[in-house]
């Protein structure tokens, strides 16, 4: 790894989570290099745009910037000309291609991808659905969900579920446990129930990790997170059988999330979402 962190300022006329998705989706692919990031949000006046350019002028480093007002574009451009840094203009090349495609012009709106429109307040229902509706509670709300994620402990069903309710899906997941009845509803569904599993050692090694971090919390640990099979090899792998079966013989769908990040586990279920027959 280089030793000297690679200074990049991201600009952003908005919330920034269209610089932060790139630089995520990049930033892996130079493994030898440390990311030094610095993040300018909601700049909008010229006021605001003087303060980055001061920023950048006393860390120098590469510019991404997302700004729509061309007026600032233009500023942040010439500003950064004259101290020699440069700056990667990352929505004007596609908003151009959209345009030349589409025959519309873009509106130039800064924030425009936030307006608080029926997508908005889908995301907000189905964020408040997924925590009403996490870890088996209210089976009786569970036929109005877009899709019902099942699986044993530690396997991420609800970090999965909060990052589907982002994306305006109501999601909502129920344990599998050995010997515990189902709710009766998850059976009856016409929505989706999708499997999640993993690999014996990962579970493991989850489970015993966030043991770990209980104890060391002082938190009182449940009979069922108490018991040595919840962190028994053989008897884990026993669970994850049981398990798999049962989405087997309903016809689940099941998803391995071992190697996957919530990202990925989302983008496959959403996928089978849209796709149900492949």
């Amino acid at each position: 790894m280089n030793g000297k962190p690679f200074i990049l300022h991201m600009v952003s006329e908005g919330t920034g989570q269209t610089l932060e998705a790139m630089s995520r989706a990049c930033a892996p692919h130079f493994p030898g290099t440390q990311f030094d990031i610095r993040h300018w949000n909601l700049i909008r006046t010229q006021g605001q745009l003087q303060r980055v350019m001061e920023a950048i002028v006393a860390e120098p480093g590469l510019v991404l910037s997302s700004l729509i007002d061309r007026d600032l574009e233009h500023a942040l451009e010439d500003g950064c000309k004259k101290i020699g840094v440069n700056v990667h203009d990352i929505m004007t090349p596609t908003l151009q291609l959209l345009e030349r495609e589409t025959g519309e012009h873009a509106s130039g709106r800064p924030g425009s991808q936030y307006v608080m429109d029926s997508g908005y307040h889908r995301r907000i229902d189905a964020m408040h659905y997924v925590l009403e509706h996490d870890d088996g509670q209210l089976a009786r709300g569970l036929t109005g969900a877009d899709v019902v994620l099942v699986g044993v402990s530690r396997v991420s069903k609800t970090p999965t579920c909060i990052y589907l309710a982002n994306r305006g899906i109501r999601a909502a997941n129920v344990p599998l446990v050995p010997d515990t009845p189902l709710p009766p509803e998850l059976f009856s569904l016409d929505v989706p129930v999708i499997g999640l599993t993993i690999e014996t050692d990962a579970l493991v090694e989850i489970r015993r990790n966030r043991l770990g971090t209980m104890v060391r919390d002082g938190q009182r640990v449940a009979t069922g997170l108490g018991s040595p099979d919840y962190i028994n090899p053989e008897k884990v792998r026993e669970e994850l059988l049981w398990a798999r079966r049962l989405c087997s013989k309903h016809k689940w769908p099941v998803i391995d999330v071992t190697r996957r990040s919530i990202e990925e586990t989302s983008a496959a279920i959403l996928d089978k979402l849209q796709h149900p027959k492949l």
